[in-house]
């Protein structure tokens, strides 16, 4: 009986240790995970109901393009009209025909599964390579990569498996284009990152929330001329994939595909309901939201995200307003090794939880932009282990009531303002520039 101490003692640090990546078992969290989660793909799809959202719809809009219309203007399916941009268009065509016109229902649910389960893994991989350049001592923080304790929040959501697997939103496909960028970037391949990144934006517009974080990151880790080099190219793409509907009624396809001005309804948003109806549908209400965004964007370039440059931002936008690189050659080079992947994941994911923050309406499928992204921020921020966990409780429990209350829709913009806040903060020593520390020990002495 007077070992049985010291034995939950051995067995709690055990336990702690696994859980944060300092025993040989950690290693196999990941994968456990992975197929724990795979099965529960699998026993949804079996056991649970399919839900009809927008299936449906998707399935009437594209009968109408494969008939031979090409203006968006009279695309229409029962929920509306087609609002989305033209590779949501060739995606769902796919499927169309996959499925037997949209009838084969499992079928789909099975292809979003693999799909899940894709997202997933690319997800994981970037909380992988999402290593720290140096060590810190704060909790969590201590490791040099996101510690095992933090990857169960990525397999717990009830609301994300919802979205891809009960309902094919194609908010999945768009989320899985997201995580790739984040991925393609983080391993330095500008080129195709960017690829992946404008692919996602011709699924749904919603990835416009991320520009910013990704012109910063094309600017400073691949330099002026490339960046500006491949801004062209993502623009040619959404025009290449558009160009059979831009070619009918250029107008009335960038009106629907990029609707900036579409017109919100109180009884389907997420976030907002605490505001009351007058609120949410006011236009100073709208504006305010805008100015906000900005505001904190702005905030985020000024102080963190262009801390690498080591340079005030008059001296990066006068040379760049005149078409100039505003670095000389070896100053690009030592920019460019501090863009490293955890800066990459860090300022593309705070940029999407800024943009969600913000937005005027959230609805239930903007969930899929958000679940993979809080673990990680709430990790990178420093709390304490429980708080991060309590934060991510409370937002996933916001997220599955239906409709939303003004509790509920509290708690959303909560939860998403703090983790702004915290990762504002508590992050902040991973903006600043790398010093050699050769040349540290040298200034000192």
């Amino acid at each position: 009986m007077a070992d049985q101490p010291s034995l939950i003692r051995q067995t709690v640090r055990l336990a702690l240790d696994i859980a944060n990546g300092r025993h040989a078992l950690s290693k196999l969290i990941p994968p456990l995970l992975f197929v724990a989660d795979a099965l529960l793909c699998s026993l949804v799809i079996w056991k649970v109901p399919y839900t009809e959202i927008d299936w449906v719809a998707y399935m009437e809009q594209v009968s109408q393009i494969v008939s031979g219309e090409r203006d968006y203007t009279r695309i229409r399916g029962g929920t509306g009209p087609l609002v989305y941009p033209a590779a949501h268009v060739y995606i769902y065509t796919g499927l169309y025909y996959l499925t037997d016109e949209g009838k084969d229902i499992l079928l789909a649910q099975q292809i979003f599964g693999v799909l899940y389960m894709l997202t997933l893994g690319v997800v994981m991989a970037c909380y992988v390579q999402a290593k720290a350049p140096r060590l810190t001592i704060r909790w969590g923080r201590g490791n040099q990569q996101v510690p095992p304790y933090v990857l169960p929040l990525l397999v717990l959501s009830k609301r994300l498996h919802s979205i891809f697997v009960l309902r094919c939103f194609n908010d999945c496909f768009a989320t899985l284009f997201l995580w790739l960028a984040v991925f393609l970037l983080q391993r330095r391949a500008w080129r195709v990152g960017a690829l992946a990144y404008t692919l996602g934006l011709a699924v749904k517009m919603t990835l416009l929330l991320v520009l910013p974080a990704v012109g910063v990151v094309l600017l400073l880790g691949s330099g002026f001329a490339t960046s500006l080099w491949l801004a062209a190219v993502m623009a040619l793409v959404q025009v290449l994939l558009a160009l059979p509907f831009l070619a009918r009624n250029p107008w009335g396809y960038l009106g629907r595909a990029f609707e900036l001005s579409r017109q919100f309804f109180f009884k389907w948003t997420v976030n907002w309901r605490f505001v009351g109806e007058d609120v949410f549908l006011s236009r100073r209400f709208a504006v305010g939201l805008l100015g906000l965004h900005v505001a904190v964007l702005a905030l985020f370039v000024t102080t963190r995200w262009l801390r690498p440059a080591r340079k005030p931002l008059s001296q990066l936008v006068i040379p760049i307003l005149f078409a100039q690189s505003p670095f000389t050659t070896q100053e690009q080079r030592s920019i460019s090794r501090d863009v490293t992947p955890r800066f990459v994941m860090t300022a593309m994911l705070s940029a999407n939880t800024i943009g969600l923050l913000f937005a005027r309406s959230l609805h239930y499928q903007f969930y899929s932009y958000l679940a993979w992204s809080t673990p990680f921020l709430l990790w990178r921020s420093g709390v304490h282990p429980v708080l991060q966990y309590a934060l991510w409780a409370v937002q996933e429990w916001a997220w599955n009531v239906y409709p939303s209350t003004p509790a509920s829709s509290g708690a959303v913009v909560g939860v998403l303002a703090l983790t702004v806040a915290l990762v504002w903060w508590g992050a902040r020593e991973d903006w600043e520039p790398k010093r050699d520390p050769s040349k540290v020990e040298a200034a000192k002495r």
